[in-house]
C-alpha cells in the first residue's frame, strides 16, 4: 500500500480525529498564536524599522502579484474536503492539477514583476514583487497536505502549520529589517512563510508529493476549479483594489497608512472568528451527507460569528485612535480614522458567513459566481467614486460595500438553506444588544476619564475589560446562542482534560 493509499484509508475508514468543537478550539489556538506573532512583528517593524512609505511599497507589490496569482489553489482544498468518495487516484489528480496551475501562475507573476514596477513608476518595486512572486512556487506543495489535515479534522497539525509559518515570517522579516532591507524584508518574510508552510505541512501529512502525475478524472476538479478561480479573482480584486488605486492615484505613504488600518482590522477579525471558518466546511459536509437540514446549524454559526465579532470590531472602531497611537506611534496616527471605518465594515462581512463555501458544497456554483461578479463590480464602482475625494472616503466606501455585501448574499443563503428572515433578525438583534453592551464602557470612559486623543493603556485595559465582562453577562441574560456554544466548548475541553488525568498508565 502506497503512502497516499494509507492516507485515504485513514481519511475514509476512521472517524475524524476530533469533534467540531475541539477542532474549533485548536483553530482558535492556531489563530491566536499566529496573530500574536504577526501582531508583535508588525509593532516592532512599524515602530523602529519600517516607514509608511516602505509598507506602502510592499503592499502595492503584494496586491499586484496577488491579482496575478489568484488561481493558486484552484479549488483543490475545497475538493479534498468536500469530495464524497475520495480515493488515492483523486488525490494524485488534485495534486497534479494544483502544481500545474500554481507553477504556471507563479511563472506569470515572476514575468509580470517588471511590468508592475513600470506601471507604478517605481523601480524599487520590481525586486519586491519578484521575491513575492517566487514564493508562490512553494505554495502548491503545501495545499494538498494541509487539506488532508483539515478533512480528517486534525487541527492540531493545522495549528503547527500556521504557527510555524508565522514564526518563520516574523524571524526573517525582523532580521532583514534590522539590516535595513526595508520593503524587501517584508517580501522575504512572506517567502519564508510559504517555505515553512510547505515543510511543516509535508511533515504532518507524511510526505505527500504530486507523483505519479495523473489527470484522469479531472473533470469534477476543473468544474470546481473554474468556480473557485472566478470567486478568488473577485475576492482578490475586492480586497486589493484599494491599495492598487491609492498607490496609483496618491502615493506609497497613503497606501501604507491604509494597509496598516485594513491589515490590523482584518487580522483582528480573523483572530476573533476567521480561524474556525475552515472547521465549518468539513463539518457542514458531514451534515449534508447525513441528509439533515442545514438551516439550523447555519443560524448557530451566524450567532457565533456576529455575537463575538460584532462587539470586537465595534470596540476596535471606538478605540482606533488610542490603539494606533499606543501600538505604532505618532507617525502612524493618520491611520486611526481609516481603522475606524474599516473595522465597521467588518461587521457587514461577518453578518453572512460561509457565503463562499456553502454554495460550493451544495453545487450552487453558477449562482455564486454571478453574485461574486456583482459584488466585485459594486466594490470597484464605490472605490472609483470615493478615491478622488481622499483617503478617508476610500475607507468609508468599504463600509458602503459591506452593506451591498449583505444585500447580495443574505437572500441567496436564505433561499439555499431554508431559514426564515425572522430567525435571522432575532440573531442580529441579540448580537446588536451585546455589541452595544461591549462598547458602552469604552464610550463612558471617553466621557468620564479621558478623550480618545489622551486615552492611555490603563484606560483602554480597564474599559475594554469592563466591556468584555458586560458582554458575557448580557450574552447570558438575553439567551444569545453564543453563550451555549462557549459553555459547551469549555465543558468539552475540561472533560477531555479530566479524562486524560484519570486514564490509566499503559503497562
Amino acid at each position: 500500500m502506497t503512502r497516499t493509499e494509507r492516507l485515504v484509508a485513514e481519511l475514509t475508514e476512521h472517524p475524524p480525529v476530533m469533534s467540531v468543537r475541539t477542532a474549533a478550539a485548536w483553530a482558535l489556538v492556531s489563530q491566536y498564536a499566529s496573530f500574536a506573532l504577526q501582531f508583535a512583528t508588525s509593532i516592532v517593524l512599524a515602530r523602529w524599522f519600517i516607514t509608511p512609505a516602505q509598507l506602502g511599497l510592499f503592499s502595492v507589490a503584494f496586491a499586484a502579484v496577488t491579482l496575478v496569482a489568484f488561481l493558486q489553489d484552484f479549488g483543490v482544498t475545497r475538493y479534498i474536503n468536500g469530495e464524497r468518495d475520495l480515493t488515492a487516484g483523486k488525490i494524485h489528480t488534485a495534486f497534479t492539477i494544483s502544481v500545474a496551475f500554481a507553477w504556471g501562475i507563479a511563472l506569470l507573476a515572476i514575468l509580470a514583476s517588471g511590468a508592475i514596477a513600470s506601471f507604478y513608476r517605481d523601480p524599487a518595486m520590481r525586486p519586491v514583487a519578484l521575491v513575492i512572486a517566487c514564493s508562490y512556487l512553494l505554495v502548491p506543495l503545501a495545499i494538498v497536505p494541509q487539506a488532508t489535515c483539515q478533512r480528517r479534522m486534525d487541527y492540531k497539525s493545522n495549528t503547527m502549520i500556521e504557527v510555524g509559518s508565522a514564526f518563520a515570517n516574523a524571524v526573517v522579516a525582523i532580521a532583514l529589517a534590522i539590516f535595513g532591507y526595508g520593503a524587501l524584508a517584508l517580501a522575504w518574510g512572506a517567502f519564508a512563510q510559504q517555505a515553512a508552510r510547505l515543510l511543516v505541512s509535508q511533515w504532518r501529512a507524511g510526505l505527500l508529493l504530486p507523483w505519479p502525475l495523473r489527470i484522469e478524472g479531472a473533470a469534477p476538479l476543473f468544474r470546481l476549479g473554474g468556480t473557485n478561480s472566478a470567486q478568488a479573482m473577485c475576492n482578490s480584486i475586492t480586497a486589493r483594489a484599494p491599495e492598487l488605486v491609492i498607490g496609483r492615484l496618491i502615493d506609497n505613504i497613503a497606501v501604507g497608512l491604509f494597509a496598516r488600518a485594513s491589515g490590523l482590522a482584518g487580522q483582528l477579525r480573523m483572530l476573533v472568528a476567521g480561524a474556525v471558518s475552515g472547521v465549518f466546511y468539513p463539518a457542514f459536509r458531514r451534515v449534508r451527507d447525513s441528509g439533515d437540514p442545514l438551516g439550523p446549524p447555519y443560524l448557530r454559526v451566524v450567532g457565533a460569528y456576529t455575537g463575538i465579532t460584532w462587539p470586537a470590531m465595534a470596540g476596535i472602531a471606538v478605540l482606533a485612535e488610542p490603539i494606533i497611537h499606543l501600538l505604532y506611534g505618532e507617525r502612524w496616527i493618520a491611520a486611526a480614522p481609516l481603522l475606524g471605518w474599516v473595522a465597521l465594515s467588518q461587521l457587514c462581512y461577518v453578518a453572512v458567513p460561509l457565503n463562499g463555501d456553502l454554495p460550493v458544497l451544495l453545487d450552487r456554483m453558477r449562482s455564486l459566481v454571478r453574485r461574486n461578479v456583482l459584488e466585485t463590480a459594486a466594490s470597484v464602482l464605490l472605490l472609483a467614486i470615493a478615491a478622488p475625494f481622499g483617503l478617508i472616503w476610500v475607507a468609508i466606501s468599504r463600509s458602503a460595500h459591506g452593506l451591498v455585501f449583505i444585500a447580495i448574499y443574505a437572500p441567496f443563503m436564505r433561499q439555499m438553506l431554508g431559514f426564515r428572515w425572522r430567525e435571522l433578525a432575532v440573531i442580529y438583534l441579540r448580537s446588536v444588544v451585546v455589541t452595544v453592551a461591549a462598547v458602552a464602557p469604552v464610550l463612558a470612559g471617553y466621557h468620564f476619564w479621558s478623550p480618545p486623543s489622551d486615552a492611555g493603556a490603563l484606560q483602554m485595559l480597564v474599559t475594554s475589560g469592563a466591556g468584555a465582562l458586560l458582554w458575557f453577562v448580557i450574552l447570558r441574560l438575553i439567551g444569545h446562542s453564543l453563550f451555549d456554544e462557549i459553555t459547551g466548548l469549555l465543558g468539552e475541553l475540561f472533560g477531555s482534560l479530566r479524562s486524560r488525568r484519570v486514564e490509566p498508565a499503559r503497562p
